[in-house]
């Protein structure tokens, strides 16, 4: 019986054809940068104190600045043992009963008592305007900023799972074409709700979408490619995400307004509607629903794009991914090693998520220059996947895995107890701690499909990478709860999260040249598989013709 993979032997693993499909397919992680850590700007705390209409109109009064309209209304409080001017607190004044002067030095509230913040805030926006300044969601309704980036990830939890099932029933192409229309919907809803409840709404159906789709997408490309470049297009896949860090980076610099910025970042979804006519279905899903003359007419046209032709028996062409058994949840936990698996690979999901946005919306309130400080952590991204290429083939996946948790978190440590008069210092320890935790994230999705058996592997993945989402609905509320606390509370958490997480992946098998478990024995007894594994090539190496054995000198190209 013909495979898929010799057809694409023929029609070409990845020719023209697929590179042109993979491009496209790739523009799907640049607005997802976007809509995944998009908070650090849309969501940009500034500078702010108490509004006081009395102060307000003798500002106009007597031209004051801010900095003098502030030392009248906001009192000073001890911070970590820096005093600083208050947010959540005004001085309790009648401006009525007070002899009033133009000259703020004369005018000294010092013993007068404070009150909670009557009639909102004000801003020093630093030319940005946010769903912060908006919504005013600073002091009591701070943690309403935490459920603004929970509830994308609430949409993502949902969605992956409710799209995944989508994709393996109707289809990948028009399941990622069906989740660009809901993106481009809910996006735009997002950019003009009208209050905050609404905002949070249309926010998770737009996470619901977003997520759903860009998964569907990896998943169609990883199948239009032989297996050998299966893993190369995932992780540059997934490096593209980081292309579009540093394009936010960009686009925020020029478009201050967070409705606006919404609006850009919804526009790539909606352009994506036209690939409707230049990517095709994935030819091995239509053979697991039995569809053969589909999946016969695109490989066809897959090899006319590559100028390759096709000798290969079409009509018996088989899907070699077609799994003759269903698994269920109890699969994952039933025995020793897949329940060891099933609890690393999810801690591992669930630390990646809560570690690495933690580490960028952390950009956010450190008080430097927000725009230097994304842009250049995200640069930082891009020799992880490298790393990742170079070394996954030469030493194995489980160091180069738990090397990135534990970087990581070393990293975490480490910034916290640098003062923050080495900024520079701090920013690059910091940056080092994005590189690990990204290994982690890349590597963690394919290590977790080469470990579970063929007929659970979709569940397997789809179980466990839910908790990266529960991670995300997470992730805010330890930065941003816990920083109240202590600035650098949370990287003492997410440090001790990724060493957990990296000494777990020690306990976890080398995968490197070994074959797929089919079944779960293969799973718990792997040095059956290896054996295996062992006589067949040597068989194969028995079948051979004979040839000299060349010593001491270059080896042989067979």
């Amino acid at each position: 019986m013909t495979t898929y993979d010799d057809v694409l032997e023929e029609a070409g693993k990845f020719g023209r054809c697929q590179k042109r499909i993979f491009a496209l397919l790739c523009v799907s992680s640049l607005p997802f940068a976007g809509v995944y850590v998009g908070i650090v700007f849309q969501g940009f705390t500034p500078d702010h104190w108490c509004r006081d209409s009395e102060v307000m109109e003798w500002r106009q009064t007597c031209d004051w600045s801010l900095a003098e309209s502030r030392r009248l209304t906001a009192p000073l409080i001890n911070s970590s043992g820096v005093p600083q001017r208050s947010s959540c607190e005004q001085y309790e004044v009648d401006w009525n009963s007070t002899m009033f002067t133009c000259d703020p030095e004369e005018l000294d509230f010092s013993k007068t008592p404070t009150t909670a913040c009557k009639a909102g805030w004000e801003y020093d926006y630093e030319g940005r305007k946010s769903v912060v300044t908006e919504f005013d969601l600073v002091c009591s309704k701070g943690w309403l900023v935490d459920m603004y980036q929970a509830t994308v990830n609430a949409g993502f939890l949902v969605g992956s799972i409710t799209i995944g099932y989508l994709a393996d029933r109707f289809g990948r192409k028009i399941t990622f074409l069906i989740s660009n229309v809901l993106n481009g919907i809910a996006g735009i809803l997002v950019a003009i709700a009208p209050d905050y409840v609404s905002l949070l709404v249309f926010r998770t159906l737009y996470g619901f979408g977003v997520k759903g789709g860009w998964m569907a997408a990896y998943v169609l490309i990883t199948e239009l490619v032989g297996v050998e470049f299966r893993r190369t297009v995932g992780i540059l896949y997934q490096m593209f995400f980081s292309v579009g860090l540093l394009l936010l980076t960009l686009l925020a610099y020029f478009i201050t307004d967070w409705r606006w910025l919404q609006v850009v970042i919804t526009i790539p979804y909606i352009l994506m509607l036209s690939y409707y006519w230049f990517i095709p279905e994935s030819p091995r899903w239509l053979l697991s629903q039995n569809k053969k003359s589909r999946a016969v007419k695109i490989t066809e046209d897959i090899a006319k794009e590559n100028k390759m032709s096709l000798s290969k028996n079409m009509e018996s062409l088989t899907n070699d991914d077609t799994d003759s058994s269903t698994g269920t949840f109890l699969d994952l936990i039933r025995t020793p090693n897949m329940r060891k698996h099933t609890f690393i690979l999810s801690y591992n999901w669930f630390t990646s998520a809560v570690v690495y946005q933690g580490l960028v919306m952390r950009l956010g309130i450190m008080g430097g220059n927000i725009y230097v400080d994304f842009l250049l952590s995200g640069l930082v991204e891009f020799p992880a996947a490298f790393l990742i290429l170079l070394t996954i083939e030469r030493i194995g996946r489980r160091l180069p895995f738990a090397a990135g948790n534990i970087a990581a978190g070393a990293s975490c440590f480490i910034a916290a107890c640098i003062p923050d008069s080495m900024f520079w210092l701090k920013t690059a320890v910091a940056c080092v701690g994005r590189l690990g935790i990204t290994m982690t994230f890349e590597m963690v999705i394919f290590v977790n499909t080469e470990l579970y058996p063929t007929f659970v592997r979709n569940l397997g993945v789809s179980f466990c990478s839910a908790l990266c989402d529960v991670g995300g609905i997470v992730a805010p509320f330890l930065l941003y709860r816990l920083a109240v606390i202590w600035l650098e509370l949370p990287l003492i958490i997410f440090g001790s999260l990724a060493f957990v997480g990296g000494g777990l992946v020690l306990l976890l098998p080398e995968t490197r040249g070994v074959p797929l478990p089919d079944t779960i024995d293969d799973v718990e007894f792997p040095h059956r598989m290896k054996e295996a594994a062992g006589q067949k090539k040597e068989q194969s190496a028995n079948l051979l013709p004979d040839r000299p054995i060349l010593i001491d000198s270059e080896p042989e190209i067979v």
